[in-house]
């Protein structure tokens, strides 16, 4: 399998070199938030085979609008559904910082077609949030079918995504998520069932995978043509097998394959977007139309800014100092006190405030008191005690969350690999609550 041999091979960040100053909404009210800079598209060669680059933005030739249905989506750029991670306060705080396409958590269809009450309460946007877009994870054609005709008929979102690609053991174990698209056919009848539940309404269904199983099990090119057959809007690759879960290095080659095998819909790549330079190589290298970005924005909301003004060809942003990154995470605070009340609210914010210190000189006692915060005062306090002139260290640039070692084998259902033609359902295979 063609992959890129080490991160070096990619274009170097720029965010030294940068000096503009950009003001954002990211922060309360007075504070003048500084946020790192996007690089210029690369004018390295691409790595691309076949012609697979053959619309690929360069300095001159700005990458086209992405359109999701009836959505232009600009800049090309899909947060990606994140469990726990890309809630309403989320992917607001993210919004302030720049247009694309924010999808919600992911929502079992079970669950929703039951009545859930936390998974409808998962599936909320904000009045000004358009179009809205969320995740459905399903494994029964008939449920994934009814849940998409609850999201349009009561008009719950305006984009659905189907997950293909979650790589986790509970989930693969039982054969859904990554394990899905080895059963063509059962693959074929879940996305069919949601593109016709969805189709009066005018809503795109968008389809989101790995590249197989395993380096011996294979799927993405024949899912890719089976969902482009089915009536998808998009279909989205995130560069990795399941036994690979988040670890090593993307195989971007694989997204240019798709690009040439997917042609009458947009393909969109995922994998390793950790800075704005990644996202333009990738679509030089690929072809693809749109990228997809998520770990990469873990504790740094304004990797979208950094987007925007590299697609937009305007001048990067400057790295923000601990002063303004303090602010950003004190934004996010009260978003998520707002949504979900201070107590739950700051004990949302925990997981993501190791993200946003990534580099800093923080010192381990003051980490650990702020993985404890439990008010928005006593967040005010340890922040305050901070060296705050600190400028955007070197070290919070690179992958970040969660990565760990490829897995030993993917936990597959007891004889999945036999029949890659059935379409039997597997047994329980769905969470029976919402956001798995």
């Amino acid at each position: 399998m063609e992959t890129r041999s080490s991160r070096g091979s990619l274009p170097a960040p720029l965010h030294a070199r940068a000096t503009t100053t950009h003001a954002t909404t990211g922060a309360p009210a007075g504070d003048n938030v500084q946020v790192p800079p996007p690089p210029c598209p690369p004018t390295v060669a691409p790595r691309v085979t076949d012609g697979s680059n053959a619309a690929a933005p360069t300095p001159d030739r700005p990458a086209r609008t992405l359109h999701i249905g009836r959505y232009p989506v600009w800049p090309p750029v899909v947060l990606a559904p994140m469990a726990g991670v890309t809630n309403a306060p989320f992917r607001s705080l993210c919004r302030e910082f720049g247009a694309g396409l924010y999808v919600c958590e992911m929502i079992t269809t079970r669950a929703l077609v039951a009545g859930d009450p936390k998974s409808r309460a998962m599936m909320r946007f904000d009045a000004d949030e358009h179009p809205r877009s969320v995740q459905l994870y399903g494994v029964d054609p008939v449920v994934v079918g009814r849940a998409v005709r609850m999201v349009v008929e009561e008009d719950l979102a305006d984009h659905i995504d189907l997950n293909f690609g979650c790589p986790v053991p509970k989930v693969t174990r039982k054969g859904g998520g990554s394990a899905i698209p080895y059963k063509r056919r059962l693959f074929e009848a879940i996305v069919r069932a949601a593109v016709d539940a969805a189709a009066d309404h005018d809503v795109p269904v968008t389809v989101k995978m790995r590249i197989g199983i395993d380096p011996e099990h294979i799927t993405y090119l024949d899912a890719g043509r089976i969902a482009e057959d089915c009536g998808v809007a998009a279909v989205a690759l995130h560069a990795r097998t399941a036994i690979q879960h988040y670890s090593g290095i993307a195989d971007w080659a694989a997204i240019g394959r798709l690009k040439q095998a997917v042609t009458s819909v947009p393909v969109l790549g995922n994998g390793d977007i950790f800075a704005a330079a990644d996202a333009p190589a990738m679509m030089a290298m690929t072809g693809c139309d749109g990228v997809v970005v998520g770990r990469g924005c873990q504790g740094r909301p304004w990797l979208f800014a950094e987007l925007a003004a590299a697609f937009d060809g305007r001048p990067a942003p400057t790295p923000p100092d601990l002063r303004a990154v303090a602010a950003i995470l004190r934004r996010h605070a009260q978003l998520l006190c707002a949504e979900m009340g201070d107590h739950r609210g700051i004990r949302e914010l925990r997981k993501h405030i190791a993200w946003y210190l990534r580099g800093f000189a923080v010192g381990s006692e003051p980490r650990r008191r702020l993985g404890m915060v439990c008010s928005l005062t006593e967040l005010d306090e340890l922040l305050g005690q901070l060296d705050l002139e600190q400028p955007y260290p070197v070290a919070a640039e690179g992958p970040r969350g969660r990565q760990g070692s490829p897995q030993r084998r993917v936990a597959l259902p007891y004889g999945w690999l036999d029949d890659p033609e059935s379409a039997t359902v597997p047994h329980e295979a769905e969470l029976d609550d919402g956001g798995g």
